[in-house]
């Protein structure tokens, strides 16, 4: 549930969406309005959930409706052009070696690097501990698996799962993961030309990942094989521990933390 400190309410664009609106803010602890209300004299933030699916809007203009797409756009052209194992992220957490792989992802975002992950075989876990992220995430997913004619879109988003919750909790229960992903968020990126508006934007509703030092700590207590964190290209390691090695991109570097060797297939 969110604090009702924060500027955010639930509105349904049309009556088709009244009852599903209204149950979406009460899970969220949110207001919720209808269509025709004026919304954007009210708060900052609004979810808006259509016959589309669900958005965050901004009632200050500044950018456009943020959703989680796995169909189109920027994550479909990723999937057929981004260069399959040989992305970054691919090799680091180690799909070049086996795509066979249990992957958690405690920082999921919007979902794109996990989608890129599935989409070349591995079964993710995408933990996500803000509840507004966990409902923009759980539409992607259902409008995907609802609604794209690709059959291979279909199995990538098939092998994704979603839990909603603090990773820190959910690593003591979970079956135990090969590889960890982090990208935590940090206060120096939120005014970097670097970061999508859209990602800056969520930053400015979720806040700083002050306990990602704590969360590397116990990724490394928990994966099996590795952990891969990724940072902006010139960070420093996240808590300052140096990583086994690097894999660097233009604009973004994935530390990673090798445990033990990867196999050449993973039961």
């Amino acid at each position: 549930m969110i604090p009702s400190s924060v500027p955010l309410v639930v509105v349904a664009a049309d009556r088709l969406n009244l009852a599903a609106g209204r149950e979406l803010a009460r899970s969220l602890g949110l207001a919720f309005l209808g269509p025709g209300v004026a919304a954007q004299n009210i708060t900052p933030f609004i979810l808006s959930l259509s016959g589309e699916g669900l958005a965050l809007l901004s009632s200050e203009g500044h950018f456009g409706a943020i959703v989680c797409d796995f169909t189109g756009g920027r994550i479909r052209h990723r999937y057929h052009h981004g260069g399959g194992v040989g992305q970054a992220i691919a090799r680091a957490a180690g799909i070049k070696h086996t795509s066979e792989l249990l992957i958690a992802d405690l920082t999921a975002g919007l979902g794109e690097d996990a989608f890129v992950l599935a989409g070349l075989g591995a079964r993710v876990v995408m933990v996500e501990r803000h509840p507004v992220v966990a409902a923009l995430l759980e539409d992607g997913l259902r409008r995907a698996r609802q609604e794209s004619s690709n059959v291979g879109i279909r199995a990538a988003v098939e092998r994704m799962s979603l839990v909603a919750a603090d990773a820190r909790i959910w690593l003591a229960t979970a079956d135990q993961p090969d590889v960890i992903c982090l990208d935590p968020m940090f206060p120096e990126r939120h005014k970097s030309a670097l970061v999508r508006k859209e990602m800056q934007v969520l930053q400015r509703l979720v806040g700083a990942d002050h306990d990602g030092d704590e969360l590397l700590e116990l990724a490394l207590e928990r994966a099996q094989y590795r952990v891969v964190v990724k940072r902006a290209r010139h960070a420093a390691p996240l808590a300052g521990r140096e990583p086994t090695f690097a894999v660097t991109g233009k604009t973004t570097r994935f530390d990673v933390y090798s445990l033990r060797k990867l196999p050449s297939s993973v039961e």
